[in-house]
């Protein structure tokens, strides 16, 4: 397991990547006074990112979120998968792409590409799958950018997992004061377990109507009111509105620092952090409270190989998977 750090340093952005899990380990902006701040949450040692820390700023696949049952039917055939959150599957197994060292095929000063080859059958998935992840530095922010081909028909579905806290990775505050703005007019309310019901639900009226900007605590409350809430947070797919790049959310802290999250997908999961219970220590050696930083996941829809109505993730022979993430600094 490589525990060097690859750095990507820009006037106003610097990155701290990792090999195991093509991961992002630290985000840091600076600030209108010259001094740095890291807004993403990460493991003080890498090996904690396979422990209590897992899934923090790294790439979840090949299926990132839940797949029902652990399992999926393409083209007639039934695909058993890895079961690890049972009796679903979630981010790809237990050894799925968050768990591996990817290779480092190529960097420069300003960018690192990262591959992996994810063999046939792989946590139950069929074909070998090829995928890349560029991680880059863009005006204003950052960016990753996942590609993938495949040798026989399979599903995919490849997101970036960080946690962010505009307060600072080390403030040893909650979420709860940050104004989360999400451009989404539906949602896919979802089953105790976390699984879509299979319904695509206007947010109008709603705890899940962050179009006008919410702060993340009342709403989160709000949500509970409603029976909405998931393990007492939120932890919900949301239908961004458009298509192509756009602007899926933004984010701002209490002092007025500014996320704004684009993607070329066609959902955003966001979680609250509810399993953060101070026995996970960042970067910093400060360790997480509950709520420690909200998880902007954008993506698929959960669950898409079992519901007809979402959006294919199906990838065939011939076609390459493109999905693209910025974050900017506002």
């Amino acid at each position: 397991m490589s525990s060097s750090p690859i750095r990507l340093e820009g006037a106003d952005v610097r990155l701290e990547l990792l090999a195991l899990g093509a991961t992002l380990r630290r985000f840091e902006v600076r600030l209108p006074d010259g001094s740095w701040r890291n807004i993403v949450l990460g493991a003080r040692d890498v090996g904690d990112y396979l422990g209590a820390n897992r899934y923090l700023g790294m790439t979840v696949g090949r299926f990132a979120n839940r797949i029902a049952g652990a399992r999926f039917s393409l083209d007639g055939v039934t695909h058993d998968l890895d079961v690890n959150e049972p009796p679903n599957q979630l981010h790809g197994g237990t050894d799925g792409f968050h768990a591996r060292e990817w290779t480092v095929a190529g960097q420069g000063a300003d960018w690192v590409e990262f591959t992996l080859t994810s063999p046939d059958g792989d946590q139950g998935y069929p074909g070998e799958l090829t995928v890349s992840a560029r991680y880059e530095l863009v005006p204003g922010g950052a960016q990753i950018a996942y590609r993938a081909t495949t040798d026989a028909p399979t599903v995919v579905n490849l997101t970036t997992h960080p946690y962010f806290t505009l307060d600072g990775e080390d403030s040893g505050r909650d979420t709860d004061d940050h104004v989360l703005t999400v451009h989404a007019s539906r949602y896919t309310p979802n089953h105790g377990d976390g699984i879509p019901i299979g319904e695509i639900r206007d947010v109008t009226g709603s705890a899940a109507d962050f179009r006008s900007g919410r702060r993340f605590g009342a709403a989160r409350d709000a949500a509970e009111a409603e029976g909405l809430t998931r393990r007492g947070g939120w932890d919900h797919n949301f239908v961004v509105d458009g298509t192509g790049m756009r602007e899926h959310c933004r984010l701002t802290g209490p002092d007025g620092l500014t996320l704004i999250v684009q993607s070329d997908q066609p959902g955003l999961q966001v979680y609250s952090g509810e399993h953060f219970d101070g026995t996970q220590v960042g970067t910093s050696g400060i360790a997480y409270p509950r709520r420690a930083g909200i998880a902007l996941e954008t993506q698929h829809f959960p669950d898409s190989p079992n519901q007809p109505s979402f959006p294919s993730t199906v990838l065939r022979p011939g076609e390459e998977y493109v999905a693209t993430t910025r974050w900017l600094i506002g």
